[in-house]
């Protein structure tokens, strides 16, 4: 598996993705930490694996001016308005769905608002994804993120769709679709920008 880490990290940087790897929660949360200025203004998007982490829980309790759009008394009106905040944002947190050891990027997303700031806006984008994210090429990405994260993530949010009860995915028409856009990135413009942390162990889906 070292080696699986190494070679992802070293293909990131090579297309301008900054890659690390931390053996644990504490080193993660000291990562992100190290990343970040007090009083700047940091957006999220949805992602299990930083919900498991704390990092959340660490920026909400930090000094910070967290664009928090999971605060249960916001109204789809005030979601979309925290959406639009997120382009203008000094920093993004999000997870990703899969990381190919070529180091390209793949997500899924419902209506994009996730995935909308990761590619363009936010000065900077930190990514945090567990071991298990590490696929071998295009072809592994596509299918883990069609049969394992959007099921999973479905399931997770209470849709009613047709993977939810088959645990997989069969292209379907749902209103409660998820799996509606689909991004990979390949590389970066501006070196850096995005910062993909990768975590020992299996987080999120």
């Amino acid at each position: 598996m070292e080696e699986i880490i190494n070679n992802t990290i070293r293909n990131l940087n090579q297309n301008n993705i900054a890659g690390y790897y931390v053996k644990d929660i504490e080193q993660l949360i000291e990562t992100v930490h190290s990343f970040l200025n007090e009083g700047e203004i940091i957006g999220c998007g949805d992602s299990v694996t930083l919900e498991e982490t704390k990092v959340f829980e660490f920026i909400r309790n930090g000094n910070y001016h967290f664009l928090d759009k999971h605060n249960q008394q916001l109204t789809s009106a005030d979601k979309r308005e925290i959406y639009l905040q997120n382009f203008r944002a000094h920093t993004f947190l999000s997870g990703v769905n899969a990381i190919t050891q070529e180091g390209s990027l793949y997500f899924i997303d419902g209506n994009g608002s996730r995935v909308a700031p990761i590619i363009y806006g936010p000065e900077q984008v930190i990514l945090v994804a567990g071991t298990n994210k590490i696929v071998s090429n295009t072809e592994e990405a596509i299918h883990r993120i069609r049969q394992i994260s959007a099921p999973l993530d479905a399931k997770r949010l209470g849709k009613n769709t047709p993977c939810v009860k088959l645990s997989k995915c069969i292209n379907c028409k749902s209103k409660d679709r998820i799996c509606n856009d689909f991004v990979c990135i390949a590389g970066q413009f501006i070196k850096d920008r995005i910062k993909v942390i990768l975590l020992e162990g299996d987080f999120g889906y």
